[in-house]
């Protein structure tokens, strides 16, 4: 065994697990690291009180004199917590968080200091914003950029920070962030889904998207991980031969927790439940040392900082555990990958999930209003979905017979289809008062007596209804779920929109409200039939299928986003007020960029580790060989090719793979150099249909010589070593 081989498994092997001791009950800590409604009450006037849920509930704006109130009541509490410094917590484009640390501590004069915190401090800071991606929205050189704080989002104490949840804008007021976005499409779908809710129940005044994430992921130890520069630098394994025993025994899924795994996921709910996260779920998953953990719902916008917010932390306390944990979505060739699946539904103020059936007809029609619109949303807007959560780390992902394919379909089950079927048949125009009530109580009322023992989910579906909500299952792990949550909001609420103005057109030519909605709503199942499927999605006979209903199967990231910088993308953004024109092709670019980037580093990864570390390694070990040869030669005479046939065969072998390496490097190398000739699309396209595929080719001759040079040379820590080291 390698040396580094060696000292990274002794680090692991002597290892003292760390004890977690839980104190008092999980409800005790929820939130005590959080400004939330108990601690406003606590420290605020009355007046900053009522204005900040006010800014919450109904969007109004905070005056500079109640923020300084706000700010103050803000610094007390965090003081009183321990906290030493205050941040605008933000998500830029990069698929991560960005914090600035600022002390309270200011001094006064005369050798003196105090702790201080203005409602300016609050409402609006000025980071540097020259080195985030901008997508060509202001030039390098001009810095300027401004944090505004979201109050809908409450501020938290992470270690000795207080952290404050911002959106992040140019000087220019474009929006250089993730949340901006998804707080617009958050307000889209709030006035249109209230519109037609009033169709069924005049008090609602407000609708909230719900979000709840599921995140997968794989905890290697950290020892181990560090002696691999490919899952260092790129987060995933470019190479490593597939162990005998991978997951094929589906021993691991739901399995006994390790010791060692349980304790790190006891110290992370801790600090969760500290920060409001409300995690509640946890479990092994399919793939050896790959896990899950998954939250209680929540409000969209709060859900997708928790999510962010969580990943941060898991990292951390991973640190403590002697941990690395990996979010790409496919770190491990040969076993599953890790996504993190979206549960999207709409609640009212009064408490309604519209997605999720009532005791009555006229509220089960207010379901089959919003769940057929939803379908609708998705059949006209498949191929932007699918260039939401599209990346160079999803791509190995999707359709690799454990994630659902690049082709987006919608699965409802057997059950719900003969609901829709039987309201196809509803006929065109005006409805007698008979039929209206035999819609209801025969197709409609039945509906919930359906749901109780709803049809079998569906895991090759990216698209599926789950009961009393939609789960995007497409979502990768390294993902930010503002991405999905923005284009899933933004195009329910164009639909529900656009059904509204149906509706209402045919009201208003004669028809009762009740036949205008089922009207609509029968054209909307006929139209939107082809994005319906039910059975396999990974089989080749629904990609012939998909063809013929003219669905999209963009398999690749530079393909995915040309979808977001069509015109009928950018119309849609821009009539629903989520992104202008430049915002929307700013984010292109700025994903055709990282794409690019991420395969440059990793073609430069695996160069590197070929060149550097597996071909010296299996020339040592051929010079072995050779020496052994030799000896035979001397012992045996002009016989001696009898007695060293394997010996001489391996080394031929080991000269060819060597050869392979070389010579897929050295085109690799070329097709790279080609490529950064290139702009934009053109060089995403270069580094996706002519750098990438040597990695495979590459890869197939290092991992043959991983099977063949002795394992005591073997450099690199093997699949077996990180997979199945507790």
């Amino acid at each position: 065994m390698s040396t580094i081989r060696f000292n990274a498994l002794q680090e692991t092997l002597h290892r003292t697990p760390v004890n977690v001791i839980e104190k008092g009950r999980r409800s005790e800590n929820f939130g005590k690291n959080v400004f939330n409604d108990e601690s406003m009450r606590q420290y605020m006037t009355k007046d900053a009180y009522k204005s900040v849920k006010s800014a919450i509930e109904v969007g109004t704006k905070i005056d500079r004199k109640i923020a300084d109130q706000v700010a103050s009541a803000m610094k007390d509490w965090a003081l009183s917590k321990g906290a030493t410094h205050y941040t605008h917590w933000f998500q830029p484009l990069t698929g991560s968080t960005a914090e600035k640390h600022d002390a309270f501590f200011e001094p006064i004069g005369n050798g003196r200091a105090m702790e201080q915190f203005e409602g300016a401090q609050l409402v609006q800071q000025e980071p540097d914003a020259s080195s985030f991606p901008n997508g060509g929205i202001r030039n390098t050189f001009e810095a300027r950029g401004y944090t505004a704080w979201d109050p809908t989002s409450p501020a938290f104490i992470f270690g000795t920070t207080l952290c404050i949840p911002t959106i992040f804008v140019a000087y220019t007021g474009e929006a250089l962030d993730n949340k901006t976005p998804l707080l617009r499409a958050l307000q889209a779908v709030d006035r249109a889904a209230t519109n037609v809710c009033k169709y069924f129940d005049k008090n609602v005044n407000k609708v909230n998207a719900s979000l709840g994430w599921e995140q997968e992921y794989f905890l290697i130890d950290s020892a181990l991980a560090a002696s691999r520069p490919d899952l260092t630098l790129t987060g995933r394994t470019l190479l490593g031969h597939s162990p005998a025993k991978g997951q094929q025994l589906d021993d691991h899924y739901f399995g006994s927790i390790p010791t060692r795994v349980l304790n790190y996921m006891r110290d992370l709910e801790n600090e969760s439940m500290l920060l409001g996260i409300p995690v509640k779920t946890r479990h092994n998953e399919v793939a050896p040392n790959q896990f899950e953990l998954a939250p209680v719902y929540e409000e969209a916008n709060l859900a997708v900082d928790h999510n962010s917010l969580l990943m941060d932390v898991m990292e951390k306390v991973a640190e403590r555990h002697q941990f690395k944990v990996l979010f790409h979505e496919k770190p491990f060739a040969g076993i599953n990958g890790s996504g993190k699946h979206n549960n999207w539904s709409l609640s009212t103020n009064t408490g309604v999930n519209l997605l999720g059936p009532g005791k009555t007809p006229m509220k089960n029609l207010q379901f089959l209003t919003f769940f057929i619109n939803t379908i609708k949303a998705v059949n006209e807007n498949e191929e932007l979905l699918r260039a939401a959560i599209a990346s160079a780390s999803n791509d190995h992902r999707l359709g690799a017979n454990e994630a659902p394919p690049a082709i987006i379909s919608v699965f409802i089950g057997s059950q719900l289809s003969a609901v829709l079927d039987e309201l196809e048949k509803v006929k065109s125009g005006k409805l007698s008062p008979e039929e209206r009530t035999d819609l209801k109580l025969n197709v409609v009322g039945k509906i919930p007596d359906v749901l109780l023992d709803n049809t079998d989910r569906n895991r090759t579906s990216p698209f599926a209804f789950t009961g009393n909500k939609f789960e995007f299952r497409a979502v990768g792990s390294w993902a930010n779920c503002a991405g999905a949550m923005t284009v899933l909001n933004t195009i329910v609420a164009k639909q529900l929109k656009e059904f509204k103005a149906e509706v209402d057109a045919l009201v208003k030519k004669g028809l009762k409200k009740d036949s205008a909605i089922f009207n609509v709503l029968r054209e909307y199942i006929k139209s939107s039939k082809k994005i319906r499927f039910e059975g396999n999605g990974y089989g080749e006979e629904w990609e012939k299928e998909a063809e013929k209903r003219g669905l999209s199967n963009n398999k690749t990231t530079p393909v995915a986003l040309k979808a977001k910088i069509s015109k009928k993308a950018i119309d849609l953004y821009e009539e629903m007020e989520v992104m202008s024109k430049v915002e929307v092709e700013a984010r292109h670019e700025i994903e055709l960029e990282e794409y690019i980037l991420r395969i440059q580093i990793e073609g430069r990864v695996l160069g590197d580790i070929a060149r550097n570390h597996i071909i010296p390694t299996a020339i040592r070990y051929q010079n072995t060989l050779i020496e052994n040869v030799s000896g035979l030669k001397n012992i045996f005479g002009k016989d001696f090719k009898k007695h060293a046939k394997e010996q001489i065969d391996l080394i031929e072998k080991i000269s060819k793979h060597i050869a392979g390496i070389n010579s897929k490097t050295d085109k690799m190398i070329d097709e790279r150099k080609k490529a950064n000739k290139l702009h934009g699309q053109k060089a995403a396209e270069g580094y996706c249909n002519k750098v990438k595929p040597y990695f495979d080719e590459i890869r197939y001759h290092c991992d043959k010589l991983e099977m063949m040079v002795d394992d005591n040379l073997w450099p690199l820590v093997k699949y077996r070593e990180l997979l199945f080291t507790k």
